[in-house]
């Protein structure tokens, strides 16, 4: 068996000699191999996690485990490097796709998104909305989509998302029960540009659900890549306050 897909490397670890076990995410699904080489001096910079690369996975039969080779399209992982955000949310998004994903079932529209998250990962002020918003493709992927339906305009817009049941609430439904409902983000609802708190907002919601639903279903707990970007974001808005 064999195919021949773009990707996006979503994990890699040491193999032997100089070889590397690795997830990569193609619009075929979420796919294991061996990366011959991969761990070794002169390919380890293709074998990155972020990476969009032109994948060839190769097996005798469908049940093996397979090889990899790999040419690198776009060195996402290296363009992420210089802001520790970007950063963070590369490693978050590629960890929540490793962890949520079932392997070798196609999921297209979690690729195409991820493939759009990570171009832009070096555009100021994109990576953290798209990556929220991509966790909202990810949980509707998943069978967890969240219900947005409902006035978005006016003096009773949704302004709240309920943690039981992920249905939005507007202002005048909320009543006695603000104080245990997540406050929704206007971004989440358009293509607004949002404020460092309204992404923080929008990471309380995505994660719970995350959380809950996809991780908790299956005994996990959130990856960890995903708990340390909500801390950074969160340390980063008191800094701001404080100032």
């Amino acid at each position: 068996m064999e195919w021949q897909e773009p990707g996006i490397v979503l994990s890699v670890s040491p193999h032997g000699e100089g070889d590397a076990l690795a997830t990569v995410l193609t619009p075929l699904g979420a796919w294991r191999g061996l990366a011959k080489g991969g761990a070794a001096r002169g390919r380890t910079a293709i074998w990155q996690p972020g990476n969009l690369v032109a994948a060839r996975w190769v097996a005798r039969l469908p049940e093996q485990l397979g090889s990899f080779s790999a040419e690198l399209v776009r060195p996402v992982a290296a363009l992420a490097m210089p802001d520790r955000q970007n950063l963070a949310v590369l490693n978050a998004a590629c960890a929540l796709a490793a962890g949520a994903l079932p392997e070798r079932e196609p999921h297209g529209d979690v690729f195409t998104g991820l493939l759009r998250l990570l171009g832009g990962i070096d555009i100021p002020g994109h990576a953290l909305p798209a990556l929220v918003r991509w966790e909202l493709d990810l949980l509707r992927e998943l069978g967890f989509g969240l219900d947005f339906s409902g006035p978005t305009g006016g003096n009773d817009r949704l302004a709240f998302v309920s943690p039981r049941t992920g249905r939005a609430v507007t202002l005048s439904q909320a009543g006695e029960w603000v104080s245990k409902l997540f406050p929704l983000p206007v971004f989440m609802l358009d293509e607004s540009e949002p404020t460092l708190a309204d992404c923080l907002a929008g990471l309380i919601i995505t994660g719970h659900f995350l959380t809950r639903d996809v991780f908790g279903g299956r005994n996990l707990p959130l990856p960890t890549a995903r708990a340390r970007l909500y801390e950074m974001v969160s340390d980063r808005l008191e800094q701001k306050d404080e100032k």
